[in-house]
């Protein structure tokens, strides 16, 4: 019997050990106030290093607002100041006040300055932003980041609210109220000075801030450069491309920092639009020589009319697919090589395509297109796509696709190409762009291939 009653006792004994290693849950086991949930840790936190106390035995108040006296007092116990009741710096400060100490020993720190006439204002209610302001101070937070919140005007100084709501949010003490706002005019609860002192403290409470899309803009051009910062001297950091959708989360001046696709940077303002910018398709046609200079001549033909003609039929094929198309000639004039090569650029255009025939011995034949390794990738696509469809329309030799350096494409910034139709020289040749109906094969090959450009450019 004796021996059942010591197991027994054992047994209680071990059980009551177990329990009590366990200790209270992390969420309010220790809390004396009704008031607040188990969520509440943070008030729980301050509460048992003594930093808090509430406005009764077992309330704490939440929802009561904190004064400018109160918020000086927490924060200076917090940090171990010295709070023995004295006078201060601050006319309206009675020295017997329970935070008189408190408030004269962070005016020492530099953290407290109070207002420009001389006074403190201890029972004023505090403001989120200038809660912002007094932690960023009282902990010697340094740190900014590209933070944005809708309701804060960005404002780079030292001594502004902007920087002070960034330092606390890039510290993880706050996120804001919602929908991308900090609300720096509201009154400041107990409920919210606690937490944001918790997480002052100790970085377990701290949180990870994420901007709002406030506004989504588009890009107007291709390649535009995602940077690091607000200025074209930060680094560049991705691309993107015409019509891509950037979604915004602030503005810097004429910058937006905002995230498109896998790239999240800083955007220059001068390259984004609200509307979705449409694929620009607008095409120069540079009829070949003319004016004084006639080019070949050969079996009946100048070089400079077999191009003009070419070229006016291409100019109406091109703009019944919805092509703008800019003419460096409509009629029998001379322009020189490099104020057709700057033409494209100075009129808005994209693309560049100079029209030709060919001159050679009596018996070369065939159609050949070029273009130049200044813009070599676009304009080796567009030269492509106009010489698959031309050797075929025209029925002869295929002289394919090469580089050179001729002045108008050379000297050309935009994709371009010079497309030779045929050889005047040879008879073949000559006698079908002689014709209406194999000009009009020609012209239709010019403007499908363009279109075939266009369409691989935007896919």
């Amino acid at each position: 019997m004796n021996n059942f009653i010591s197991k027994v006792m054992l047994f209680l004994v071990a059980a009551l050990l177990v329990i009590s290693s366990i200790g209270p849950s992390p969420a309010s086991a220790w809390t004396v106030f009704k008031d607040i949930g188990a969520e509440d840790v943070e008030i729980d936190y301050l509460y048992d290093r003594g930093l808090i106390q509430g406005i009764s035995k077992y309330e704490f108040g939440p929802s009561h607002l904190v004064t400018r006296e109160q918020a000086a007092t927490m924060i200076g116990r917090a940090l171990g100041l010295n709070g023995t009741k004295r006078n201060t710096k601050f006319s309206d400060v009675n020295p017997t006040s329970y935070g008189s100490g408190y408030i004269q020993s962070a005016v020492e720190k530099g953290f407290i300055s109070g207002y420009p006439d001389g006074s403190f204002k201890p029972s004023q209610i505090m403001t989120r932003g200038e809660m912002a302001r007094l932690l960023s101070r009282a902990f010697y937070l340094t740190q900014t980041s590209s933070v944005f919140y809708a309701d804060v005007e960005v404002n780079n100084a030292s001594n502004s609210l902007y920087t002070a709501v960034n330092k606390i949010t890039t510290a993880g003490i706050s996120t804001g109220t919602g929908d991308g706002k900090y609300s720096p005019l509201q009154k400041l609860t107990r409920e919210e000075f606690a937490i944001f002192l918790a997480r002052s403290l100790d970085t377990k409470f701290k949180v990870t801030f994420q901007n709002a899309t406030i506004a989504k803009l588009y890009s107007t051009t291709d390649n535009l450069n995602a940077r690091t910062g607000p200025s074209t001297g930060y680094n560049v950091i991705g691309q993107i491309q015409k019509g891509a959708e950037v979604q915004v989360y602030g503005y810097n001046g004429n910058w937006a920092y905002g995230k498109s696709g896998t790239v999240t940077g800083y955007f220059s303002l001068s390259y984004l639009s609200k509307v979705v910018a449409t694929p620009s398709r607008v095409m120069v046609i540079d009829a070949g020589h003319g004016g004084s200079d006639p080019g070949a001549v050969a079996n009946g033909l100048r070089e400079k009319d077999v191009n003009l003609d070419v070229s006016l039929r291409v100019e109406r094929m091109l703009k019944a697919k919805g092509i703008q198309v800019l003419m460096v000639r409509r009629t029998d004039v001379f322009y020189s090589l490099d104020y057709r090569a700057a033409y494209g650029v100075k009129n808005g255009a994209d693309a560049f395509v100079s029209i030709h025939a060919n001159a050679a011995s009596a018996g070369v034949s065939g159609s050949e297109t070029f273009y130049s390794a200044s813009v070599a990738n676009d304009s080796k696509q567009l030269a492509t796509f106009i010489q698959n469809r031309l050797y075929k329309a025209m029925e002869h030799t295929n002289r394919g696709v090469k580089e050179y350096d001729y002045r108008v494409i050379e000297a050309n910034p935009l994709p371009a190409a010079l497309v030779e139709l045929g050889f005047l020289t040879n008879s073949g040749d000559a006698a079908k762009l002689a014709t209406s109906t194999y000009k009009e094969r020609a012209a239709s090959a010019v403007a499908e291939g363009i279109e075939d450009y266009y369409e691989w450019k935007e896919r």
